[in-house]
């Protein structure tokens, strides 16, 4: 079974799940890993660099491994914090460099703009030393956690497909080696190096909602809701997303048909599609429009609206910065007008038209 889908259970670190784990590595000239100093990430740095001595050991091929911390300058000490993972990056023969970022973060929503920025660093640090991957520290923890925060967010099934073991990241792939490994089990991999590793208060700070859901995850263990199971969920509708993508795929060959700037649709044969395959065609055709993808509420009230539209009629919506135009035979989709100053409407979109709220 694929790391990213077992669940996470007890290994020793010099066992063949090592190799599992970091065989996605094998495929990469130069893997940049990100590690904060925390118990997870740190055991990152430990076992990838086990690996890569293992498979030197067997004359294998084996990818340059580097290293950066972020300083997201929240934390006093997040300096010394950054320069322990770098006496222990040296010492295991590993180049390091610390990360600052180019503005100060917002006083509102720090956690999401902390992770966004650290990700826009790490990707421009990755440039510029030659790698072509990144690896983080997410655990089976992290993928029971992201669960139930979609959960709570009202996410639907690619949502709760939740963390993937890798993502292209713009031109650079994303890749988690850990999802299969409990939180204990790394931090008894840095015991057993005699290795320290940083605390983040945050983590347990209840301002945060993912602090909140990680204070009930031992609650829910005891119903039977385990860290286990929430990934073996996040692996079964990995699975059921592949299968509706690779569906919407077909019906997009079928149905797909992009002329001038917009992108169309007959009408009645994309009504025709079941309800999931028309809702991700719809969704696929804004976000290629608008530039970015809709929120999952916003794009169903679209759908509905547009199925209930009377055979014959027609009207407009706005939605992501596309507009969505229904004919008598086509449905087409294309980049919405700008919006005239002092107004809520774009400009140029017929009276029947309306922005969606967001």
């Amino acid at each position: 079974m694929p790391a990213a889908e077992a669940a996470p259970r007890s290994r020793g670190p010099g066992d063949a799940a090592l190799a599992t784990s970091f065989a996605p590595f094998e495929r990469h000239r130069k893997v940049l890993l990100a590690v904060s100093g925390g118990p997870d990430s740190t055991a990152l740095m430990l076992l990838a660099s086990r690996w890569r001595a293992a498979m030197a050991e067997a004359s294998a091929k084996v990818p340059e491994l580097a290293v950066a911390t972020v300083d997201h300058g929240l934390r006093p000490d997040a300096r010394a914090e950054a320069e322990a993972v770098g006496r222990l990056a040296g010492a295991l023969g590993l180049d390091h460099a610390v990360l600052g970022l180019p503005r100060r973060l917002p006083a509102t929503g720090v956690q999401e703009m902390a992770r966004n920025a650290r990700y826009d660093v790490l990707l421009a640090h990755a440039r510029a030393i030659g790698a072509d991957a990144i690896a983080t520290a997410h655990t089976g923890d992290d993928q029971a956690e992201t669960v139930l925060f979609r959960l709570m967010r009202g996410s639907g099934l690619s949502g709760l497909a939740a963390i993937p073991a890798e993502r292209d990241l713009e031109g650079i792939v994303l890749l988690r080696p850990l999802l299969g490994w409990a939180k204990d089990e790394l931090i008894a991999v840095c015991a057993a190096a005699g290795v320290d590793f940083a605390r983040d208060p945050s983590n347990a700070d209840p301002r945060f909602a993912r602090a909140r859901l990680r204070a009930l995850m031992p609650e829910l263990a005891h119903e039977g809701l385990d860290a286990a199971r929430l990934a073996r969920l996040a692996a079964r509708m990995a699975r059921a997303d592949a299968a509706l993508e690779a569906a919407t795929d077909e019906a997009a060959a079928a149905l797909w048909r992009e002329q001038g700037e917009g992108i169309t649709f007959d009408r009645a044969g994309l009504l025709a599609q079941p309800a999931e395959i028309g809702l991700r065609l719809i969704g696929r055709a804004v976000e290629r429009a608008g530039g970015r993808a809709p929120e999952l509420a916003k794009l169903e009230a679209v759908q509905a609206w547009l199925s209930a539209l009377p055979a014959g009629t027609g009207g407009a919506r706005t939605l992501a910065g596309a507009l969505i135009r229904a004919g008598q035979v086509r449905v087409t989709v294309r980049q919405a007008p700008a919006r005239r100053p002092g107004t809520g409407r774009p400009g140029g979109a017929s009276s029947g038209a309306r922005e969606n709220a967001r």
